[in-house]
């Protein structure tokens, strides 16, 4: 698993601190500036997967260089149901501080990395892949795309400068005979430098995806909002038209929940692109327990 750049994330965490520190913790204060050295224990209060645990260090030592995070479980592990995740040791006042920011961060990206292993465990048995899309929390992107790969699943294109996506709206533009024009805009995409792929949008099987498996150079092909018989169709389509080829692989996206997500990978189907994972995905219970 890549881990997080932290570099990318401490824009983020300063403006956390910010927002939650401002000019001093009051309530701390009152009880006079404790340097005592101390431990506390970061608990899970649930069954979850863990993400976020190298941000946690970074929090904390943007508070007080004194605190200290020693991680029990790592990152992509799972806890169970008061499991300590991880223990803080270092001056009270500064720990009692952070505790917040470092809990919030943790209890949002295991949470997202919870829902994924259940996405991912879901479609255990098929060929299918879990990955994510762009419907993240702004300002929060890369780590929850992270914490997506902490749960198992795959990250989709960070945003619209590292991957080619072709959409419905944009093939409108085109007009009738709209995979002449489609091709030509294909070949030119290909030539871009930094691009992880090249991905079409089709909203219709027999009237647009027969002409869109003929182009060359489409990595991807996203079979937007289509219900099961339609994607075993479109599986059907490509196996037919594209005999040895692994690409274009076809990707569903639309609608797709942990009630349904068995049955669409089922239809063969390569890549699963799922919305929820990131900007549905509840917190997990966790705490600071002394």
């Amino acid at each position: 698993m890549k881990k997080i750049n932290i570099e990318k994330v401490k824009p983020l965490i300063e403006i956390a601190i910010k927002e939650d520190l401002g000019t001093g913790d009051l309530t701390s204060e009152l009880f006079g500036k404790n340097n005592k050295i101390t431990k506390a224990h970061i608990v899970s209060r649930e069954e979850i997967v863990v993400s976020g645990m190298d941000i946690a260090r970074e929090i904390l030592r943007q508070y007080n260089e004194k605190l200290k995070l020693k991680v029990l479980v790592k990152d992509g592990q799972s806890a169970h149901v008061g499991k300590r995740i991880a223990t803080i040791e270092g001056p009270l006042c500064s720990m009692l501080s952070a505790e917040r920011v470092v809990l919030n961060f943790i209890q949002r990206l295991s949470g997202i990395a919870t829902t994924t292993r259940k996405y991912v465990r879901a479609i255990e048995g098929t060929k299918a892949k879990i990955y994510d899309t762009r419907k993240t929390t702004p300002g929060w992107r890369i780590p929850e795309k992270y914490a997506v790969r902490c749960g198992g699943g795959f990250n989709h294109r960070i945003g619209l400068y590292d991957g080619i996506l072709i959409k419905d709206n944009h093939i409108a533009q085109l007009g009738k005979n709209f995979h002449i024009k489609l091709a030509k805009i294909i070949d030119k995409a290909r030539k871009l430098k930094n691009v992880k792929f090249v991905a079409v949008e089709v909203d219709h099987v027999d009237d647009q995806l027969n002409y869109v498996l003929k182009i060359p150079g489409i990595d991807i092909v996203l079979l937007d909002n289509m219900g099961q018989w339609q994607l075993k169709h479109a599986v059907e389509m490509k196996n037919k038209m594209r005999t040895k080829a692994k690409k274009p692989l076809l990707e569903a996206s639309g609608n797709i929940n942990l009630k349904n997500v068995s049955a669409i990978a089922q239809c063969g189907i390569d890549r699963l692109a799922i919305g929820a994972i990131t900007h549905s995905a509840s917190a997990v219970d966790i705490g600071l327990d002394r």
